[in-house]
């Protein structure tokens, strides 16, 4: 939540195990400090699945769920889905699942790069923890 910026993602033809797994393992492999790091998600099946909650309880992480029926717990990433949704899927036609999932690459590097937020004092996410790091 700090800077918005997305640190991993799966992409997946269905919700399944196997891909939030590997998204959690692509995000441990960014991140060597994870003990006591809260882990956000709304109530889907994968999220509540003994694998997953042994996963982070093995590096230390805390789960947190969203409330039932209740979108603003998980604000964070509503927001983002929704901005992805404006600027990338209702404004472009896809020829192809693998065209979209090119082009939603591209999208998730320019708005954690280039994408500047108000909340951010104008900068994009990897600008304003840059800028952080650096005071």
């Amino acid at each position: 939540m700090y800077n918005g910026k997305i640190i991993s993602y799966t992409i997946s033809n269905s919700p399944d195990l196997k891909m939030v797994i590997t998204m959690l393992r692509h995000a441990f492999k960014k991140n060597s400090k994870l003990d006591g790091l809260i882990i956000h998600s709304d109530q889907g099946w994968h999220y509540q699945h003994t694998t997953y909650q042994e996963t982070l309880k093995k590096y230390g992480i805390i789960q947190s769920m969203s409330r039932k029926g209740n979108c603003l717990d998980n604000a964070m990433m509503e927001n983002f889905f929704g901005l992805m949704k404006n600027e990338l899927l209702y404004v472009n036609n896809f020829e192809s699942i693998d065209d979209f999932e090119v082009e939603l690459r591209k999208y998730i590097c320019w708005y954690n790069n280039n994408r500047i937020k108000l909340r951010l004092k104008g900068m994009s996410p990897v600008q304003y923890r840059t800028h952080y790091y650096k005071s």
